[in-house]
Order: C-alpha cells, then structure tokens, then sequence
C-alpha cells in the first residue's frame, strides 16, 4: 500500500530543510515535523523591538566548500559579518582566537620571534613530550600555562562541566593560533550571516513543503510511522530508542535575554568570560550580527544574551554531544541497533550522529544523503 509522504522529517532544523528541499526538487513528498513551536532548530531567530536575535545561541556561516556557499546563497543574500571575539578574564580585554594581539595583551611582546620564544618557554616539556592525553595537556603544549588559565581553564570547564583534565584533547584544537595581528576567528574563505537572519533562509527551504510544529514525534510514534516510507531523525539516538542501551551525556544551555536601553552595550557582537568566578559563558549583543541593518544598528536600545552551560536532563534540550569513550561505546551500540531494527530510519544531524557539525558540514551531508537515497 502506497504510504503518504516518502520522507518524515523529524526536527525542522537545517538538516531536514536541505533534504526536504532537494528531495522536493526531485518530486518526492515529504513532511516537516518539529516539537518547537516554530521552524528552524537552533538557528532560529525573533524580532525584539526591530534587532534580529539568535534565539539559541549565536551562529556565523562559515565555510571553505564554495559548492555549499552557493547553495545558501541562492536563497538569501549574506552579509560580511567577520567574527572576531573578545574574551573578558577579571576585567582585562583579550582578542581570540589567540594571535599576536593575544600574545601582546599577555606578555607584552610585539615581534611573532618573540611570541614563539614566550610560547615555548611557557609549553616547557609538553610540547616535546608524550601525544597529550586530555585538554589540559593539549591546551599547554599549544599554548602555554598563562594562556591556558587565563583564557582556556575557566571558559572551558563552565562549558563542559568537567574539569579540563578529564575532557578529550581534541576540544581544544577547534581555536586556531596563530602568529599574525588577525583577529579572524575563522580561516574559511567565506563567512556571514543572511540578511534579515536564518528565519529567511529556513522559510525559503521549506517553501511548498508541509510543515508541522509543536508536534513531538515520540509522543504519536505509531501514528508517524505509518504514513512515510522512510523517517530522518535528526533527534537523540537514544531517545529514540527508550535508552534501552543507556543514556548519553549532552551539554545543555539556558539563555537570559534582556533588552538594554542603550545604543551599544559591549562594543562587539560576543564577548566570552574566562574567569570561573563569572556563572556565564559569553554576552552576546545581537545588532552586531546585522550590520547592514541601520535602523538596528542606530536604534536607542540593545538585546543581548548571556549564554549558561549546564547539565543536560531528559526534558531539557541537549546542544553538546559530550564525546567521551563511554558514549562514543553507546553511540555506536545504537547505531548497530538501528542497522538491525529500523533500516527505515535515517539518523543524521549532530543529535542523531552525536558530533559536533558546523552548518557547512551539515548543509554538505543533507546535500550527498539526498543524492544517494
């Protein structure tokens, strides 16, 4: 019997919309379903008082693959936004990633010689020694002690909610370093954020597509599956399993907005807080994202965010897949679980495949799958 729909989309986040997309572009039927109220995922965004506000976090659009920067940008334009953050220990001001402004703010030296001079006087042994086996090690051979416990320790284990010792090495190597007064954030070749925000890229994907909000696919599971041919579950494996193999551990965030009535609160669109005494991670000051948005920008008044880490408890969105051995072991268990079980369903997206994903890398992978299946 001829089902309904050929794909349900379960989560209406970047993932899903690409697919649904393309998979609409080659006729085939799908339905959008998301239990938020509103389309998108995590890069959603509201209009408070004319500023256009990343509603869960900020995210900037970045990307080396031109194939994929073509792709967003037959949707909507982007701006130029270039991000370059600013980190806020006890008071003083540091540029990030770490560059020869960081290295003047700390040490105060000028010339990249001396920078590297400091720098391996600061690494001592780790840089010679032994692969590092965790964070800690990893962020002091990269950079050196002062670095790490002014920029790196406090920041990082109010992220994660572990000490840096018993976090993976490979966390840290995400932050570039390098010997030049750039400020950059980013090394890809394209970057920025769409014009009027990511609501206008998510709609213009999902045009013509049947959408449905505030509905939680595991709440009417038999209902859903028998109307699609194949399910793309871009949510928790494991909660799509009823943690029959053990839950996961995810980070979780919760966001304090506030409407400031003041043109310019901090002068740049993020500013991260390193020292551990501070409960927040980052400030963040959304008109800096829409710089061509005059009125925003002129505007008497601000929104900004600070952004809290916290532990992740089933009912409470998870953003961070926490990728120790234990749960790489679990994951994987899933995985082999659903190769047997559930050949219909699809797990993708950083949920579904438990990893870190920029948007480049998810909007390239929701591209391939669609040209396989």
């Amino acid at each position: 019997m001829k089902k309904e729909y050929d794909y349900l989309l379960v989560g209406a986040g970047l993932f899903n919309a690409v697919f649904a997309q393309q998979a609409k572009m080659h006729g085939k039927r799908c339905l959008v379903i998301d239990k938020r109220s509103h389309l998108g995922g995590n890069v959603y965004c509201e209009d408070i008082d004319g500023i256009t506000v990343h509603k869960y976090g900020p995210h900037i659009f970045h990307t080396s693959n031109k194939e994929v920067w073509d792709y967003v940008n037959s949707f909507v334009s982007f701006n130029r936004f270039t991000l370059n953050t600013i980190a806020n220990y006890k008071g003083k001001i540091y540029n990030l990633p770490f560059n020869m402004n960081t290295f003047h703010q700390m040490w105060g030296v000028v010339k990249p010689d001396e920078a590297k001079a400091k720098m391996q006087q600061q690494t001592g042994g780790e840089r010679r020694g032994a692969v590092p086996s965790n964070l800690e090690e990893q962020a002091i051979a990269l950079v050196g002690k002062d670095i790490y416990e002014t920029l790196v320790k406090g920041y990082t284990e109010k992220q994660w909610g572990k000490p840096c010792s018993g976090l993976p090495a490979f966390i840290i190597k995400r932050l570039p370093v390098r010997f030049t007064y750039d400020n950059n954030y980013y090394n890809d070749s394209y970057q920025g954020i769409p014009e009027g925000g990511y609501n206008v890229l998510i709609n213009r994907l999902l045009n013509g597509i049947e959408c449905h909000t505030s509905s939680n696919y595991n709440d009417n599971r038999s209902s859903f599956e028998r109307i699609a041919n194949k399910t793309i579950y871009t949510g928790p494996i494991d909660e799509f399993f009823d943690y029959k193999l053990g839950k996961m551990e995810y980070r979780s965030l919760s966001f304090e907005h506030d409407l400031m009535l003041t043109n310019n609160y901090q002068g740049n669109a993020i500013v991260n807080y390193t020292d551990s005494e501070i409960p927040y991670t980052r400030i963040v000051e959304h008109k800096w994202f829409d710089i061509n948005n005059s009125d925003a920008i002129s505007a008497p008044h601000t929104v900004i965010t600070r952004e809290y880490p916290k532990d992740f408890t089933i009912g409470t969105e998870p953003y961070y897949p926490i990728n120790t051995v234990r749960n790489i072991k679990i994951y994987d268990e899933y995985i082999t679980m659903a190769k047997e079980k559930r050949p219909d369903v699809i797990f993708s997206g950083r949920l579904g495949l438990f990893r870190y994903l920029n948007m480049d890398e998810i909007i390239k992978m929701a591209l391939d799958l669609e040209r396989h299946i």
